[in-house]
């Protein structure tokens, strides 16, 4: 009584390690909100906080993570490669330009489907897998595969106790809390900050102390700057009464903005069923231009750094064909407006970071679409939250 007993299927007696699960019954209902998505999207300042609670020091300058990922990342490995599916693939699109960006290791991004069959290289690299529920299917089949290799393997997860935090050897929780609608929002966001901490990690014998603590404390923001998107959620139901009655929406940026491009294609075309893809904004002359026509809207994303010059260009290009433009900017943003027809602003940040807040606002822009037209938000038709066959 009170106990219980597990056994192998020889009958033997195992013992397991216990995990204390800290999720609680509110966090699993939908708390006022019309859909667990939107919840979820407003839960992020606290999801962010719960992501780096403990893991950063401003004072010591430092990022500490689990033992076991500590004795991993001791090692200095030379490459790294990053295997996920869905929405987890593009937060590991951002997760490969921090790290080559901050700590200069070469890492390959392979999307799990393909690298359990061709995408095992040797076993120099770490192989960083990516799943939000730890239980996709074909990011399970790609971490069997490069630890039969012979490849160090560290997973990043939402679900302490997953097959995949067993089968790795190591894991990273992203403490996001329950996630019960089908469209990932807080999980992504997490998985992002997971991934700039570990190429912070991984740039600790490089990095400049003083680059260092700025790092950290754009961090400590984060949830501000969430939060300031949030309040501006009216705003951007205005933008998506635009674009509701749209066949196709194409989205653009350069840089770390090209894969938040994909994730808000792959949002809006999940949730309220409208044909969207992402681009890099360069390669719109490669053959997308032909799509376009003044009724196909083009969501532009626009930071204030070396791409900005290049996404004026574009979205003058786009205008040429007469496609409407919405530019997600930086608040700080005084020339976009003149090129624009319509302008959502996140919050001051000209750092690498600037990708949680943008991420917000496509998030709520997805959510407003598909809710002016009446879809199934929580359960969007033919999907699953979690992919558990190949």
């Amino acid at each position: 009584k009170n106990s219980v007993d597990i056994f192998n299927w020889n009958g033997k007696k195992i013992e397991k390690e216990i995990h204390i699960v800290d999720w609680n019954v509110e966090a699993a209902e939908k708390g006022g909100f019309p859909h667990f998505m939107l919840k979820e999207i407003y839960e992020q300042p606290h999801s962010l906080h719960q992501t780096l609670r403990g893991r950063i020091s401003e004072i010591e300058r430092s990022i500490s993570f689990e033992d076991k990922v500590e004795s991993l990342l001791d090692s200095y490995p030379k490459v790294v490669s990053i295997v996920a599916c869905g929405t987890s693939f593009y937060a590991g699109m951002i997760g490969k330009y921090m790290i080559e960006r901050l700590s200069g290791i070469p890492t390959f991004l392979e999307l799990a489907s393909e690298y359990r069959y061709f995408g095992v290289r040797d076993k120099t690299p770490l192989v960083v897998a990516i799943t939000q529920s730890g239980e996709t299917a074909d990011t399970l089949g790609a971490l069997r595969e490069a630890k039969n290799s012979g490849c160090n393997t560290m997973v990043i997860t939402n679900v302490i106790g997953s097959t995949a935090t067993r089968i790795a050897d190591a894991f990273i929780l992203t403490r996001s809390g329950p996630e019960i609608g089908v469209a990932a929002t807080k999980t992504f966001t997490s998985q992002i900050v997971v991934l700039f901490l570990l190429a912070l990690k991984l740039s600790r014998k490089t990095i400049n102390p003083d680059e260092l603590s700025r790092y950290l404390s754009h961090l400590r923001e984060l949830p501000r700057n969430v939060r300031m998107v949030l309040e501006r959620s009216e705003e951007i139901l205005k933008v998506a009464e635009k674009i509701k009655d749209s066949k196709s929406v194409f989205f653009i940026g350069r840089g770390v903005n090209y894969p938040l491009s994909l994730e808000g294609a792959l949002k809006l075309k999940e949730i309220s069923y409208i044909h969207a893809e992402g681009f890099p904004a360069g390669e719109l002359k490669h053959g997308p231009f032909a799509l376009l026509t003044e009724k196909t809207p083009v969501i532009a994303i626009v930071t204030m750094d070396k791409t900005y010059d290049k996404m004026i260009a574009n979205i003058g290009e786009v205008k040429a064909r007469h496609s409407p433009v919405i530019a997600i900017a930086d608040e700080k943003d005084s020339e976009i407006e003149k090129y624009a027809d319509y302008v959502i602003r996140f919050p001051s940040d000209s750092n690498i970071l600037s990708c949680i807040p943008i991420a917000v606002i496509l998030q709520l822009l997805a959510y407003h679409t598909a809710n002016l037209r009446g879809c199934e938000i929580d359960k969007p038709r033919n999907l699953a939250k979690s992919v558990t066959v190949e």
